[in-house]
């Protein structure tokens, strides 16, 4: 009788372990979400900062193509104009390729979202 309590002791009741390894496997799925979330959170905000970069460095180079254009032109309006009828014409170019650019950028956003990294 001894024997069997030692037993017992040695080897807990498989009950006991089924409900360790349930708690371990929550706290398991717990870390992953929490590694998972602030791993997309961190690349958001550096691809936030990469775009507010790209963001001035189009704008700058805007300006800088608008007084290039009006000194070629010796006209302010004439350069400045220019400048927006070229990023009409981009925009206008967008819309109609708006159905073949969409699936890509959801595969890259999905793919970020879903990367073991």
């Amino acid at each position: 009788m001894e024997e069997q309590e030692q037993k017992q002791q040695m080897h807990p009741p498989i009950l006991e372990q089924l409900t360790e390894y349930a708690e371990t496997r929550i706290k398991l799925v717990k870390y992953k979400a929490i590694d998972k979330s602030t791993s997309v959170a961190a690349g958001v905000v550096t691809d936030m900062a990469i775009m507010i970069c790209l963001l001035l460095t189009f704008l700058f180079a805007s300006f800088t193509l608008a007084l290039f254009l009006a000194d070629v032109f010796h006209s302010y309006w004439k350069g400045f104009g220019s400048v927006a009828l070229i990023y009409l014409l981009i925009a206008i170019i967008v819309m109609a390729a708006k159905g073949s650019l969409k699936q890509p950028i959801v595969n890259a956003l999905i793919k970020k979202i879903f990367s073991e990294n």
